[in-house]
């Protein structure tokens, strides 16, 4: 990748990152969730791990000094910056699916996060496929743990320019859906589009 791209909201991107690379996210305009896939890139079976990731750090939250381990346990990549200060990696990635569970039949036609997943996955092609598409990280969004273990969605805790950094600690594939859900305020009820930068060691 060269240059800065801009993601609009319900859109995608796909491409990987050397080791050493870092992976800037900016949240351009605040209340935006950027939900994430992360690969080894030479071994796709080798992804992102969640409960690898939440059982080695002790803490259920995400933010600067976390590493995100792939399935092998070692590091995909660490989170080096952080404006934000907290992110979910439990609340998992909208789909139409989960939409009407939560929402309502009304909702069965909306755009998801899963449909944008799989759509950037089957046009890099390379073998990734929709049994991929596993955990994933929602960046920059808010989703508090009740006292009985339940979740919840609610406002951001990020704000226009804030951003995060992501150095690669292997060839790591990062796929990347920016967020189109508008039934629940992890968007702030309007999606918003963000930034991607990627700069050398």
């Amino acid at each position: 990748m060269s240059g800065d791209v801009d993601v609009p909201a319900g859109d995608g991107w796909i491409g990987e990152l050397r080791r050493g690379e870092v992976l800037r996210i900016v949240d351009l305009h605040g209340n935006q969730a950027v939900d994430t896939l992360l690969f080894d890139a030479h071994d796709y079976a080798n992804r992102y791990s969640a409960v690898d990731t939440l059982r080695e750090q002790g803490n259920a939250y995400l933010t600067a000094g976390s590493v995100l381990r792939a399935l092998d346990g070692e590091a995909l990549v660490t989170i080096v910056a952080d404006d934000c200060g907290r992110h979910d990696t439990v609340g998992g990635a909208c789909s139409q699916e989960s939409n009407v569970v939560r929402y309502g039949e009304h909702t069965r036609h909306m755009h998801a996060c899963r449909n944008t997943f799989l759509a950037q996955a089957l046009a890099w092609g390379r073998g990734l496929e929709k049994r991929d598409l596993s955990a994933n990280v929602n960046f920059f969004m808010n989703v508090p743990m009740t006292p009985d273990g339940g979740l919840t969605f609610e406002d951001g805790i990020s704000a226009p320019g804030k951003a995060l950094e992501l150095r690669a600690d292997r060839d790591t594939l990062v796929l990347i859906s920016n967020c189109p859900q508008l039934n629940n305020p992890c968007n702030g009820y309007d999606p918003t589009p963000v930034r991607l930068v990627v700069r050398a060691p």
